[in-house]
């Protein structure tokens, strides 16, 4: 089946796959070929597509999904590929949210700091996952190339 995701800002995948297994509002969707038809939100979490042995990884953060029986369009508010999520600045992120969640703050500084930390969460749990760890190398000791 054929797959498109898109954002506002740009397309992030296209193309034939096996499988998609997205984080909708009421728990994981898996969608297979001849799937029957259906609109979904979907909720923070990973996206997974799988296209023959290889398998895609995206963190996506709310939008639509449409699955048609040869065709899935997922309309993300955001989403990023794993491989591009900067591991550091979410850290980063995630230290401000939590920092400025521990202060007293007004209701809509509290629910932008808790959305903030939602994001950056996914965001190193999707990056972590897809990518392989590499502990940082000790003084002295030789970093292997891989």
């Amino acid at each position: 089946m054929r797959l498109d995701i898109v954002t506002p800002e740009q397309e992030l995948f296209t193309g034939e796959v096996d499988i998609v297994l997205a984080p909708g509002e009421d728990g994981q969707l898996g969608i297979l070929p001849h799937h029957a038809p259906l609109i979904t939100v979907l909720a923070e979490g990973e996206l997974i597509v799988r296209q023959g042995e290889e398998e895609f990884s995206f963190a996506v953060h709310g939008g639509y999904m449409q699955v048609l029986p040869d065709r899935v369009i997922v309309l993300a508010d955001v989403a990023e590929r794993a491989e591009e999520i900067d591991i550091q600045r979410a850290e980063e992120a995630r230290r401000r949210a939590e920092e400025l969640l521990k202060r007293e703050a007004p209701p809509e500084e509290r629910a932008a700091a808790m959305k903030a930390l939602r994001r950056s969460l996914i965001r190193l749990r999707v990056a972590r996952r897809r990518r392989p760890y590499r502990p940082e190398p000790t003084s002295g000791e030789p970093q292997a190339d891989t």
